[in-house]
């Protein structure tokens, strides 16, 4: 793989690759994973009387995990939760977001974890269940403070500051790994908040997702210049 494609990461005995979209690839077993696409949010934002902002982030964000599914033709894609704002948005979502979810899941095995967003299942197809666990990798939607085997997970929408360059990061010490929100409009907690460092062991690093990835040690990245560490920044919840 060119390294311009993604940053490998070691976690147990799996080779994974953190890719520049905020997404994870796991070659060995053709596996996609994305968390947090919040689709809906718009909808539910409007709904419950927040701000109202453009209605068209579910397209957009399943548009960008359209084009990761055309570029690795997996054969598993696994939605770490929140893959919806609530279940009343992922009842609302249009008929056009449906249509390129079918075309998505057509041909291909897909497991949507299940998050604190969106407890319920998911009468769109796939499998829902709390955790899924691939070649002794366990896949949830939040890091367990006891998990004594290799994790992914999401919900933090971790995000890391470097010499005045803030973006959406991946979280990793080799046993554990978080990722990034995929969704649009989705906010960051500062990967220094202690939710976030607090569950890593010595060593653990950021890797900053973008179209040139940078690895940096957890304990260099900095907090914004102002206030505490974004929390829940534009409705993350």
């Amino acid at each position: 793989m060119n390294v311009a494609e993604g940053h490998r990461i070691n976690l147990g005995r799996a080779v994974l690759t953190a890719l520049p979209q905020r997404a994870l690839w796991w070659a060995g077993m053709r596996v996609l994973v994305v968390s947090d696409l919040h689709l809906g949010k718009s909808e539910r934002m409007a709904r419950r009387g927040g701000s109202l902002v453009p209605p068209y982030e579910s397209q957009e964000t399943l548009a960008r995990l359209a084009d990761l599914i055309a570029r690795w033709d997996p054969l598993h894609v696994v939605c770490l939760g929140d893959s919806f704002d609530d279940n009343r948005a992922a009842e609302a979502l249009p008929p056009e977001a449906r249509t390129a979810l079918s075309a998505m899941m057509a041909g291909r095995r897909w497991t949507w974890i299940l998050g604190n967003h969106d407890p319920g299942p998911v009468a769109l197809g796939g499998d829902c269940t709390d955790e899924l666990v691939l070649d002794g990798v366990v896949f949830r939607h939040i890091a367990a403070r006891d998990a004594q085997v290799a994790e992914v997970s999401g919900h933090y929408h971790p995000k890391a500051g470097v010499r005045g360059s803030r973006r959406a990061a991946f979280v990793t010490d080799g046993r554990r790994l978080i990722l990034p929100a995929f969704g649009t409009y989705t906010g960051g907690l500062d990967v220094s908040d202690p939710a976030i460092s607090g569950l890593m062991a010595p060593g653990a690093r950021a890797i900053l997702a973008g179209r040139t990835m940078v690895q940096v040690p957890l304990a260099a990245c900095t907090r914004p210049a102002h206030g505490p560490p974004t929390r829940w920044a534009r409705g993350l919840g």
